[in-house]
């Protein structure tokens, strides 16, 4: 089922007499301010089910629920959404209470169309002022509790980030499917740093890498004697990611055997320890990842690939994402230049090209290998020179737009998102340069390094 996504309009005007809608709602056109008209509240509660206002203007006297008793169940719902009423002569006194209450603001009957034009102005200005300001501590709690960032502004993966701050705290099992390289270990510590579990242990395994014939010893533990060599307890990974999550990386390379009981686990949540038959409870967040398309694949069970698919994140391969090369690339070249003890040199315009233009089979991981090498060699000579050809999928003007955008975007990430020395480093006037931001979509803030 699809989540409704709740649009936003600057603002909701109520008033139970139809001509001060119609004349208000000109002059609202006129400011060029989204506005919608109701004849009563419950109209506009309802309305705000699907469409998130700025700010609110209401009559103080309606039919139904008043615009006092309006005021008050928004209150509940957001104490910082702007509430501006409409009071006649005798009705000041209530709405200078009704300010002591929460309004933002009162006009009193009769007003000129430009003294409601300010007023919802300056309410609206005051709301985008409040939502940034919980955006921006919602981001520096991310930041604080997110770890390894997930770098990257292409759709795919804003999307991937967005799904992962609304599935991280839930309780349901997720399926990561992507390539070789495209970082789902990362984005598994990210759904669990972010989440209520982050205080317990985030536990991988590779179950391509563990032995058949110690796979469940590995996941479950055993007791000791259970079988030749089992000379104490051993607490298994299941056990030990008690509390937190366990991420199962490869998990197509499982055996048949070992997905039958892991199906179990699943279901039940609990597990018994090899060579017990007394039953452990359970309470994990199980991650599972893959390279291949589970539910084609003959040797992997159908009732546990459902099982695991409650929620799947796709991540997207490099070669898909290109204009995440560059920022990438600098990101891996800082941290490479931090390990190495070197200084993290700039990187020269046909190098970049290089980079857009190779196909990065290994994704992300070979990206971050290639900084490191560029970091220790000063070049990037090994790179698939077959892969260093132009794009043949590309166009000539949408090659040009790709590099100028990485160029820029390197530009502003090397000075620290400082506008100043991006023009001197681009050799730039201003306006040109924010000319090309804005058709690029790049904002300096971005590109401002984290403390």
């Amino acid at each position: 089922m699809k989540t409704a996504v709740r649009s936003t309009l600057n603002d909701i005007f109520i008033d139970d007499e139809e001509d001060m809608r119609i004349a208000h709602q000109q002059s609202f056109a006129l400011a060029d301010i989204q506005a919608q008209c109701f004849a009563d509240a419950e109209s506009a509660l309802v309305a705000m089910q699907s469409h998130s206002p700025l700010m609110i203007i209401s009559d103080i006297r309606l039919p139904g629920i008043t615009g006092l008793q309006l005021l008050n169940t928004i209150q509940q719902k957001d104490a910082d959404l702007p509430i501006v009423l409409i009071t006649g002569h005798g009705d000041i006194s209530m709405a200078v209470e009704a300010i002591r209450n929460g309004a933002y603001d009162f006009i009193e009957k009769p007003f000129a169309s430009d003294r409601l034009i300010e007023i919802t102005r300056k309410a609206i200005e005051k709301r985008q002022l409040t939502l940034e300001n919980r955006e921006l501590k919602r981001a520096l709690q991310s930041k604080d509790i997110l770890g390894p960032r997930i770098i990257g502004n292409t759709p795919s993966i804003v999307a991937l980030k967005q799904m992962i701050c609304r599935v991280a705290d839930s309780h349901a099992d997720i399926l990561l499917y992507g390539e070789t390289g495209t970082g789902k270990e990362l984005v598994a510590r990210s759904l669990h740093e972010q989440s209520q579990r982050s205080e317990h242990n985030f536990v991988a395994v590779n179950c391509g890498a563990v032995p058949e014939n110690l796979i469940e010893s590995e996941l479950y533990g055993h007791e000791k004697g259970a079988f030749t060599g089992a000379e104490s307890q051993r607490i298994g990974k299941f056990e030990y990611a008690q509390g937190g999550t366990l991420f199962l990386d490869e998990i197509e390379s499982m055996t048949m055997q070992a997905q039958v009981r892991l199906l179990r686990v699943l279901q039940e949540r609990t597990l018994e320890r090899v060579g017990s038959n007394k039953a452990i409870d359970l309470d994990i967040r199980i991650i599972a990842a893959t390279k291949v398309d589970l539910k084609e694949t003959e040797d992997f069970r159908q009732d546990l690939y459902y099982r695991l698919n409650m929620v799947t994140l796709d991540l997207p391969p490099l070669r898909q994402r290109k204009e995440d090369i560059a920022p990438l690339f600098h990101h891996f070249l800082l941290v490479a230049a931090a390990r190495y003890g070197k200084a993290a040199p700039a990187l020269p315009a046909d190098s970049l090209q290089a980079l857009i233009s190779h196909d990065w089979p290994g994704n992300v991981r070979e990206l971050r290998n290639a900084a490191e090498r560029f970091i220790l060699l000063g070049s990037l000579s090994d790179l698939n020179q077959a892969n260093n050809n132009i794009n043949a999928g590309l166009s000539l003007s949408e090659q040009v737009e790709v590099f100028e955008k990485t160029l820029i975007e390197q530009a502003l990430s090397i000075s620290n998102g400082c506008i100043k020395d991006t023009m001197e480093a681009l050799t730039l006037p201003r306006k040109t340069l924010y000319d090309k931001m804005q058709k690029h979509g790049l904002q300096k803030q971005n590109f401002k390094s984290e403390e």
